[in-house]
């Protein structure tokens, strides 16, 4: 059997009439016209009377246009121009050469040679014996002699030095031409993570976080004579440390060599900063030109900096040599 159906009269009350629609719709209609009045006339008494007036919402064209001006911004900033990269240019002025030698050693040595005395017996027990030859790479390279030759200099700054094996070579070739010179050898002589695990037969086991690589280097020096010890001065801090600070001293170097980081942005850094201490006339000159190295930036550091400051870089074998540095412009017209 079927239910029954819902009587009429409830129906009828069950379901509102339009009457009552109407009133509601009304009702809710004149709420909100007084909240929103009620808001409108607490913001007028808050507002401060030199409060400007609200901006206009923007158009869609400036709303395209803000957009098209912003990823233009974003490209720009994805390559950045040269001249945020900048480096110190302007150095002291030279100090005679013959004051090179004395001036390393008052501000780096307390006015004496590192290796008066060198090496201690305790520190002697924690060295390795020193090769005739310590661990290099293309530190023999007929480079050094053909740079040495044609340009003669008197102050060489070599940045990065490891055990020294270019530095005693380069020492060896000034002295075969009677040249006077002084090779300052600016490296932190800290070495890198892991290279005693790849080096472990050149280098000495580390004593309490000290790599003892700068006592090696030295050991290397003083084995090799007291032509050498004349010759080779460590300035044990960072290329930029050392770089900055030979700029404030007028220290400048005829020939500089550039082997420290191996990356793009090391050797930017380093390029630029020896530039700066270059003498005008002197050659800047590097390793890993072509080797494996070149996928680290090397090259392009080089090649970069070549042509953003006119000079021609010419490889020799692993090495690259830069054109020497020009005379800077003359005030007088």
């Amino acid at each position: 059997m079927k239910p029954a159906p819902p009587q009429a009269a409830t129906t009828a009350a069950a379901v509102p009439t339009l009457s009552q629609k109407l009133r509601g719709h009304i009702y809710a209609s004149i709420s909100f016209l007084l909240l929103l009045s009620l808001g409108y006339t607490l913001g007028l008494l808050s507002a401060s009377p030199n409060s400007p007036p609200p901006a206009p919402l923007p158009s869609p064209a400036r709303v395209k246009t803000s957009e098209a001006a912003a990823g233009s911004e974003v490209r720009q900033l994805a390559l950045p121009p040269l001249d945020l990269l900048r480096f110190r240019t302007q150095c002291a002025d030279p100090i005679p050469q013959s004051e090179v030698l004395k001036t390393i050693l008052d501000r780096v040595h307390d006015g004496k040679s590192p290796f008066d005395g060198f090496p201690t017996p305790e520190t002697a027990a924690l060295l390795l014996p020193p090769k005739a030859r310590p661990r290099g790479w293309g530190s023999t390279m007929p480079v050094f002699r053909d740079l040495i030759e044609s340009v003669r200099p008197l102050t060489i700054i070599e940045l990065g030095t490891f055990l020294g094996a270019s530095a005693l070579h380069m020492a060896a070739v000034a002295a075969n031409l009677s040249l006077p010179a002084v090779i300052l050898c600016v490296d932190d002589f800290r070495g890198w993570p892991g290279a005693r695990v790849r080096f472990a037969r050149d280098l000495p086991r580390p004593r309490h976080g000290d790599s003892l690589l700068l006592h090696q280097f030295m050991a290397g020096v003083a084995a090799a004579g007291a032509e050498a010890e004349g010759r080779i001065v460590p300035v044990p801090f960072s290329t930029a440390s050392a770089l900055a600070a030979l700029c404030e001293w007028g220290v400048y170097g005829d020939l500089i060599e550039v082997d420290a980081g191996h990356d793009f942005h090391s050797a930017w850094a380093d390029i630029n900063g020896a530039w700066a201490v270059l003498r005008p006339g002197g050659v800047l000159f590097g390793h890993d030109y072509y080797t494996a190295a070149d996928d680290h930036g090397v090259r392009r550091a080089v090649t970069l900096f070549a042509r953003v400051n006119g000079v021609q870089v010419r490889p020799h074998g692993q090495h690259w040599v830069l054109s020497p540095k020009p005379n800077p412009p003359s005030n007088n017209r």
